[in-house]
């Protein structure tokens, strides 16, 4: 391993555009696994990051991406889950394994920090609880679904909602997580399924997926449009629309006795909710969601499981695919909402 070098995309400075470096890469140390990327996906909450709307980074430089598929190529010392040769899926939320910190590596510029997953270059460095087996059913760009997205969006459905059978659910966003929640919710087979989103075309695919209303949520009629097709407002809301308003339009949707919002939104950092307190007294519930309360090792051939029988087709989510060299563009067409999950495609990284 020694000498590996290798391009990645680096954060100098919050705000600014990502750097495309050179790093030379350390030797592995306990518990770390070397990966060669196929793909990474890029999430809302990398986005925040790199705009620094996320408070204060005390990391920087540093490295960004947690969500990503591609195969090991060596493993360090006191690592048993994988080995070299096998492929892989790499995300976030923490699994069985070793839990070590992040490598830091040099380049011209000089040190740049890592944390124990990154995924935006061409080799990843990640701590064995980040690494999990790749399911033989799941292949290419969708791969990196199951990293973040949905592991969260579904895990939200199928593991936090306070129904175990609800009967309608509003589904508040309709990026990457929204899909994969939605994907979720119709595995419980609720009668009534409402996706929303200010996107016309994510709207026309909540619904070519399998929703069974599409509304507008920027129609300033929108609340009373969801509560004549719910008979006075869902049982259950699932938030991903990433802002405060948002959230607090969920929880306006709810029934009053019984509804319950979960989100797993990250609005910028100091923006506070504002809700009514009577309406909590009547019923309504509301609570965040770290990573769908999912189990990385049990939960993602499980939910690969889910989507081969459902028949749905993943790719419908990674809809763009990008170059390294373009990763800003694409943090910019998320940004601007044109692409559900854009993927970076690294699969022209030179072989260790």
């Amino acid at each position: 391993m020694t000498g590996l070098r290798y391009r990645a995309a680096v954060l100098r400075s919050s705000g600014e555009p990502l750097a495309i470096e050179e790093l030379l890469a350390p030797e592995l140390a306990m518990g770390q696994v070397l990966v060669r990327l196929d793909y990474s996906g890029i999430c809302r909450s990398q986005l925040m990051e790199v705009r620094g709307m996320r408070g204060a980074d005390p990391w920087l430089p540093h490295l960004l991406g947690h969500e990503g598929s591609g195969r090991v190529v060596a493993v360090g010392p006191g690592v048993s889950k994988v080995e070299a040769g096998d492929e892989v899926i790499l995300g976030w939320i923490k699994g069985k394994g070793l839990d070590v910190r992040g490598p830091q590596f040099q380049a011209p510029s000089g040190h740049i920090n890592a944390g124990p997953v990154t995924t935006f270059g061409e080799y990843s460095i990640a701590s064995e609880n980040r690494v999990f087996l790749k399911p033989a059913s799941v292949s290419g760009p969708e791969a990196t679904l199951f990293g973040c997205a949905l592991l969260t969006g579904a895990g939200m459905a199928l593991q936090e909602l306070a129904h175990d059978e609800p009967t309608s659910v509003l589904l508040l966003g309709l990026g990457g997580v929204g899909l994969s929640a939605l994907i979720g919710v119709l595995a419980l087979g609720p009668a009534l399924v409402i996706a929303a989103d200010p996107s016309p075309a994510k709207r026309a695919l909540a619904l070519r997926l399998g929703a069974t209303h599409a509304l507008d949520p920027m129609d300033p009629d929108f609340v009373l449009s969801v509560q004549q097709v719910s008979d006075g407002g869902v049982q259950e809301c699932i938030e991903s629309g990433g802002t405060v308003s948002s959230i607090e339009l969920g929880f306006a949707c709810l029934q009053p006795k019984g509804g319950s919002l979960v989100f797993a939104s990250h609005p910028p950092a100091g923006e506070r909710i504002s809700l009514d307190p009577f309406e909590l007294i009547n019923g309504k519930q509301i609570r965040g969601s770290w990573g769908g309360s999912a189990e990385p090792d049990v939960d993602i051939p499980r939910l690969a499981a889910i989507v081969a029988d459902s028949g749905i087709d993943l790719g419908l989510l990674v809809d763009a695919s990008y170059t390294l060299d373009s990763i800003n563009q694409a943090l910019a067409d998320l940004d601007g909402g044109i692409v559900v999950r854009p993927c970076i495609d690294l699969r022209e990284a030179g072989e260790f």
